[in-house]
């Protein structure tokens, strides 16, 4: 029995073995050696933009898109949690948050209402 031909030629062995391709010296990703040390020198550094001292206590989110019904939620960080379905419910919710600022305890403590 002889051996079928090949359908694709092989490359014929070289006599003495050659030497794999080696890489160049270069950085696999990312930034070179030492980058990851800047990025958190830049981290510990205070941030540049200082405030005047506010930050949100409240929020009141309104969904209304067009053709659907009104819906929303209104959150505070002392513990305040609503949400409404429908335009009127939206609506008196929206006073109710609005209501809500005079007597959360974060934005008027009573510990000032006794002192004064």
């Amino acid at each position: 029995m002889s051996n079928p031909a090949p359908s694709k030629s092989l490359p014929r062995p070289t006599s003495r073995p050659q030497a794999a391709p080696q890489p160049v010296d270069t950085a696999a990703v990312g930034e070179p050696k030492g980058g990851a040390r800047k990025g958190l020198l830049s981290a510990l550094r205070p941030d540049p933009q200082t405030g005047d001292g506010r930050y949100p206590v409240a929020w009141l989110h309104i969904r209304a898109p067009r053709g659907t019904v009104p819906t929303g939620t209104s959150k505070c960080l002392c513990g305040w949690d609503r949400s409404a379905v429908g335009v009127a419910r939206v609506t008196a919710l929206i006073d109710a948050h609005t209501a809500h600022r005079d007597t959360c305890p974060l934005r008027n403590p009573q510990e000032g209402r006794a002192a004064a």
